[in-house]
């Protein structure tokens, strides 16, 4: 092996190195109590084991009552078991914690989107986008080629001048919901 393989492999290994220490670091550590517990609730929601998701956010929440992504992630549990009332008042608690989050914002609005509460829909979805432009833009090609979704989905944006659009013709005109459709509706997660 000459010299210059040996530097290069050198460089490259510790370059590895420095990823994993820092992938174990962001992965294992916490920057406040409860984060690991949330995590691990987020992964079970992901997975679709709600009860699994709702019991682990409990545990969490108790571990630190104010981390306000342990209150928005049980939140979408509970939306996705179809408890609304107390999907909502955990969405307004993560908000009171954490009154910049674009995603709780944009989470409550899928909540009121579902719950036919439509202009409180609308504020919560342009709320969401003026604080975080970037989630306004939707997803990236890298998600959706890492979810192998090929279209691009309408952004939060989009919905917002949908409802509103669908708000300004009479009643009777009006297609606000399109069930099989609004079921696909993604979630905001970090």
């Amino acid at each position: 092996m000459k010299p210059s393989d040996l530097i290069k492999a050198t460089i490259v290994l510790l370059i590895l190195v420095v990823l994993a220490v820092g992938y174990y670091h962001n992965d294992t550590t916490e920057s406040v109590p409860g984060e690991n517990k949330s995590r691990l609730a987020n992964s079970y929601l992901e997975d679709g084991k709600l009860e699994q998701a709702l019991a682990t956010f409990d545990e969490a929440i108790a571990l630190n009552p104010d981390y306000s992504e342990s209150h928005r992630g049980k939140a979408i549990t509970l939306m996705l078991l179809e408890r609304f009332d107390a999907s909502r008042a955990l969405f307004d608690r993560a908000i009171e914690l954490a009154p910049t989050s674009a995603l709780a914002y944009a989470n409550r609005a899928t909540l009121n989107d579902r719950t036919g509460r439509y202009e409180e829909a609308i504020h919560d979805y342009r709320k969401a986008a003026t604080l975080d432009p970037k989630l306004a833009a939707g997803p990236g090609r890298l998600w959706r080629f890492l979810h192998n979704i090929q279209e691009r989905p309408p952004t939060i944006i989009d919905r917002a001048d949908y409802l509103e659009e669908q708000l300004a013709r009479p009643e009777a005109e009006r297609l606000l919901r399109i069930p099989e459709v609004d079921a696909q509706q993604r979630m905001y997660k970090k």
